[in-house]
This record gives C-alpha cells, sequence and structure tokens, in this order.
C-alpha cells in the first residue's frame, strides 16, 4: 500500500486531534485516484427572483426590478438551490467502543467532519446533530466557512454519553425538518430495529433522502476472543461470562441476520443502507454520499 495511503488509515487519522486537518485528510484521502472530482454541479448563475426579506443583503436587490415594479426583489442564485444535509451523529455509550486503535464514535466523528468538509465546499448547507437519548448540541444548516468550524469544535469535543434512544431523535427530527434534503445518519444501531426502521421511515414519509451509516468494530462482528471472557454491556451494565469459541458462530449468525434485516428494510424504504467497519478507509462512505447528491439534486 502507498505510504500516502497507509497514512490516511483510520487508525492514524485518530491520533489527529486537529478536526481541521482530520477532515482534510480524510477528502484529500478519498480523492486520491479519483480523475473527477466531486465538486460538480455548483453554480452562481442566475436562478430566480425572489420578495426582499428582513436580513437580506442589499447587494443581491434587483434595481432594474425594483424600477419596473416598485417593488424589491432579490436575485436568487443556483448556488442557494444546493442540497440541504442534516448529519446526526450518535454518540451513546455504546459508540464508545474499540478494540483496537479507534472508538466508532471517533471514526463517526472524522467521518461528519470529512463530509462537512466536502458539503460546505460544494456550496451545500449542512448541520449537525448529536444525540444520544436526547439532543446534546442542534446546529442548523449554513454553508459558510466559519459554520464549518463551528460543526468541526463541536464534533472535537464530543464524548460518548448516556444510553442510545435513536427512534424518539430521529421523529423529533423528522419534524423539525420541514424542507426536503438529505439526511445522514452516522450510528451503530444497538436499539430495537423495529423502532429505528419506524423513525427512519418517519423522514422518508416526510420525502427526505436517507443514508444510514452502520458502524461496526471489526471485533463486534469476528467476535475474536480466544479465553473465557467477561462481556459488559455498555448501555445496560449487564455482564455475562463465556467461552467465546462456544458461541462464536451463533453470534456471527445473528450479527448477520442484523446486518441482512437492515439492509432488506431499508431498501423496501429506498434507504441507503451501508455497514463500516472502523478499521475501513471513508472512501465507501463518502463516496455513497456524492452519489447520493448527484440524484438528489
Amino acid at each position: 500500500m502507498p505510504r500516502e495511503r497507509t497514512l490516511l488509515a483510520p487508525s492514524v487519522l485518530a491520533k489527529i486531534d486537529n478536526m481541521s486537518l482530520r477532515a482534510k485528510l480524510v477528502v484529500e484521502g478519498y480523492l486520491v485516484g479519483r480523475h473527477k472530482s466531486p465538486y460538480h454541479g455548483f453554480s452562481v448563475e442566475f436562478a430566480e427572483h425572489r420578495s426582499y426579506g428582513q436580513g437580506d443583503e442589499i447587494r443581491h436587490m434587483d434595481w432594474k426590478l425594483y424600477g419596473k415594479t416598485d417593488r424589491y426583489y432579490i436575485k436568487r442564485y443556483e448556488e442557494e438551490t444546493n442540497l440541504r444535509s442534516f448529519i446526526l451523529l450518535d454518540t451513546s455509550k455504546s459508540m464508545g467502543f474499540k478494540s483496537k486503535t479507534i472508538t466508532k464514535l471517533r471514526y463517526g466523528a472524522s467521518l461528519a467532519a470529512g463530509l462537512t468538509h466536502l458539503m460546505i465546499n460544494q456550496k451545500d448547507a449542512v448541520g449537525l446533530i448529536l444525540f444520544d437519548n436526547e439532543i446534546k448540541k442542534y446546529i442548523p444548516p449554513r454553508t459558510s466557512n466559519t459554520h464549518k468550524s463551528i460543526i468541526y469544535n463541536s464534533l472535537s469535543g464530543c464524548k460518548a454519553g448516556k444510553n442510545t434512544d435513536i427512534r424518539s431523535i430521529l421523529d423529533i427530527m423528522a419534524e423539525r425538518i420541514k424542507k426536503r434534503g438529505l439526511v445522514i445518519i452516522i450510528s451503530d444501531l444497538l436499539d430495537d430495529p423495529k423502532r429505528v426502521l419506524k423513525g427512519l421511515n418517519h423522514f422518508r414519509h416526510n420525502k427526505q433522502e436517507v443514508i444510514v451509516f452502520h458502524l461496526m468494530d471489526r471485533q463486534e462482528f469476528s467476535f475474536d476472543f480466544n479465553a473465557r471472557t467477561k462481556f459488559k454491556d455498555m448501555e445496560t451494565g449487564n455482564v455475562i461470562t463465556t467461552d467465546p469459541w462456544h458461541i462464536r458462530s451463533s453470534y456471527q449468525e445473528k450479527v448477520e441476520e442484523f446486518k441482512n434485516m437492515y439492509r432488506k428494510e431499508c431498501g423496501n424504504q429506498k434507504i441507503d443502507y451501508v455497514p463500516i467497519f472502523t478499521d475501513q478507509k471513508f472512501d465507501l462512505a463518502l463516496s455513497e454520499y456524492t452519489r447520493k447528491r448527484s440524484k438528489s439534486r
């Protein structure tokens, strides 16, 4: 593997505290080997007029139209019609798990930062929601570089918190997000699947496009433990002690069933479901976003 690609591995990026630098490296790593830039479709050409409103900049006023109609109108440009996205990042206790060098939460925060960098460079508006069993942070969508810094700061400071209640958060946000756009959920989905799916369907009922990035630590699937082990649920505190090799096969089957259920049910609702391990590079997630974006415009 080329040295520059090795340096962009999640385990290496996780050691970088500067979220802005981490976001840039995530995106630059994605761009390596690509011949076509994802920064396409942006235009500042005139699109239409809209009525002047409080807070609008006078420099966008169409004075010629004012002379004809005696009314104030603002020139609306194509950049204002670009995609509005919300990133919902799960910060519950279980997201703090890691088997090696990077927790699911740190991976998710890096992914959210990379997506933010990519979106704002495309002049797309992006908002951020951090949640566990309640909304910990709500940042509405904007497109400025200052806004980018606000999101980075929030991601830098996020820590694994309380238990998960994904369904209630999805319902709250589905009611709050009125304009159609793209909703991105980054979570380990360790909650009641039926309730989570109802929350996801709430977004689809409101005509939102949805991507679910399902984060897993590799050991959560491989169950690669070689000695009698005590397992503690990070959210409920329940503890069991067992010989892992006795249950490894059945455990892996259950995990596959869990993933396949999400893949099937999300597919039925035209929700993009993308399982990702935290030792995978960020290319898969960013490619899915750019593909979805091109379809959503």
